[in-house]
This record gives structure tokens, C-alpha cells and sequence, in this order.
């Protein structure tokens, strides 16, 4: 696991820019590429693990199952997907503490009501504003670790405008939530006043393809935001690879060709661990042999 904290970081003023880890073997390059912090998407965290669309059918049990996979797989420090809390204020504390217990640093939760829609899909509806202002306050209550961080995260952009989302943006940040995600914002001018407005950490949503536009690292610390997050990158990049491989055998009858470049054997090998468990085997051959 990581040594860095979120908190700390942002509290530096650093930038953090966190890919998004859908599965292991994402996490496994991830760590080979050295981010500090990652981000576990409910949208592509269910649709790798169950084949399913983003559209509330994943349970708090199936997303802690694979959030806490992934701490135990990542040297990253986690953000973390937890939808709308999984229900009412109960459940927002009993979710806020799974999290905690597992060892992810940041929860995101949304303003959505249930069955909720992924932020750059579908018809979206909101439950009114104290609701989630007070599904905020319990989720900074249940914490039991300082280090644990809150994402308030407003979709009222689309369903009720982008000045009543704003509103929301900064109650949410009013109500202690440590990062604000003001989701599916279309325009530098609309990023640029809600980073003036909402005073706490600003985080975008980088979705490829999304409503959001594509934007440099660079173009999004300009705006304000003290962090981004960039869910589809690497699934979208993954199944777009998948394909290629699968109809080039399909067509071709090969699975070894220039147009589907992939992990030599052995390298992936060493990417999950197996220098490891020979070196253990070894270790303990040795033993017995001088035994």
C-alpha cells in the first residue's frame, strides 16, 4: 500500500491526477507505472466484474468485495465509488465505514436518487438538497479516521441546471465534505466559476467521451481543480484491445500479429508476482534439500 495520503497531498497543494482501475491486472500496470493514487469506479468496477451497466443494480457488497481486492492489489492509495451510499442514512454510515475498514482514503457519494444512472448517461433525478446534505454530515460522522476523506458529489447539473447544482456544490462543501465532484460540467467557463464558488478541493470527472471535454492535465489545474479522476481510460483502452486480438484470431486464424500488440508471456509473468513464488519455492527447496 501507499505511504502517501490524499489528504496530505491536496493539503500541499499537489496535483493529483488518478486513473481509473477497473480490474487487477489494471492495477498491476498501474503499479508498474508508479501512480500514487487510483480511482475504483462503480461504472467499470461492476461492468468487469459482472457485465453490467452502471444503472444501480450493483449491491454495497459486491462494490466492497472488489474495492477491498483492490487495496490488498494496489501500492496506490484508493478513491473510491460508493454510488448514493446504498440507501438511506443507515446505510450511508454502514457503506462509509466498510470503505474506511477496507483502507480506502476518499469516498465518493452522490446526490442521485435510486436506482441511479452513470453521470455522463441516461435521465438523471436528484433527492432534494437537505437529503443529501444530511447524508454529508452522517457520512463525516462515521468516519472514525481523520485521514478518511468525504467526495460530495452533485448530478443536478443536468436535471436542474448548472446555478442550483452550483448551490448544491457548495452546501455539499458547507455540510464537511472535503472534496467537491460538480459532475458532467461542459465548459471552461462553467469549471472555472464553480473552482471560484465552492471552497474545498474541486475534482473532475474525466470520462472519455463523456459530456465533459477532453482536457490536459494541464488545462484542468488552469481551471482550479485540485484533482482529476479518469475512470474510462484504461477499460475503454483494454476492451478496445480485446477486440482487436479476438477478431484478428477470429479472421486471421492467428493470434500472434503486428495489428495486436500485447504482454510478452513472461513479462506478465513478472507483472503478477510469479519472481515471487519461485523465489519462495527456492527458499524453501534449499531448506529441505539441507535438511
Amino acid at each position: 500500500m501507499t505511504s502517501r495520503m490524499l489528504k496530505e497531498v491536496l493539503g500541499k497543494g499537489e496535483f493529483v491526477a488518478a486513473p481509473g482501475v477497473h480490474d487487477m491486472i489494471t492495477a498491476m500496470i498501474a503499479n508498474k507505472i508508479g501512480f500514487d493514487f487510483v480511482f475504483a469506479s462503480g461504472y467499470w468496477t461492476i461492468a468487469s466484474a459482472y457485465g453490467l451497466p452502471d444503472a444501480g443494480l450493483a449491491t454495497y457488497t459486491q462494490m466492497l468485495e472488489r474495492v477491498s481486492t483492490l487495496v490488498q492489489s494496489s501500492n496506490a492509495g484508493i478513491i473510491a465509488d460508493a454510488d448514493t451510499g446504498y440507501g438511506g442514512l443507515l446505510n450511508v454510515h454502514h457503506t462509509v465505514r466498510g470503505y474506511e475498514q477496507a483502507g480506502v482514503q476518499a469516498i465518493q457519494l452522490e446526490d442521485q436518487e435510486f436506482p441511479k444512472q452513470c453521470g455522463h448517461t441516461g435521465t438523471k433525478q436528484v433527492i432534494p438538497l437537505n437529503d443529501m446534505v444530511q447524508k454529508i454530515e452522517v457520512a463525516c460522522e462515521a468516519r472514525t479516521s481523520p485521514d478518511t476523506l468525504i467526495i460530495g458529489r452533485t448530478d443536478a447539473k443536468q436535471p436542474e441546471g448548472y446555478e442550483r447544482a452550483l448551490e448544491r456544490a457548495i452546501a455539499y462543501a458547507e455540510a464537511g465534505a472535503d472534496i467537491i465532484l460538480f459532475e458532467a460540467l461542459e465548459t471552461q467557463d462553467e469549471m472555472s466559476a464553480a473552482c471560484k464558488a465552492v471552497k474545498k478541493p474541486m475534482m473532475l470527472n474525466m470520462a472519455n467521451g463523456g459530456k465533459t471535454p477532453d482536457m490536459t492535465v494541464d488545462e484542468i489545474k488552469a481551471a482550479g481543480f485540485s484533482l482529476a479522476i479518469f475512470p474510462s481510460t484504461a477499460p475503454l483502452a483494454a476492451a478496445y484491445a480485446v477486440e482487436t486480438a479476438l477478431r484478428t484470431l477470429k479472421l486471421e486464424g492467428s493470434s500472434t500479429t503486428p495489428d495486436a500488440p500485447h504482454f510478452s508471456f513472461p513479462e506478465f509473468g513478472e507483472l503478477i508476482g510469479f519472481p515471487d513464488i519461485h523465489a519462495f519455492d527456492r527458499k524453501w527447496a534449499d531448506r529441505k534439500d539441507k535438511t
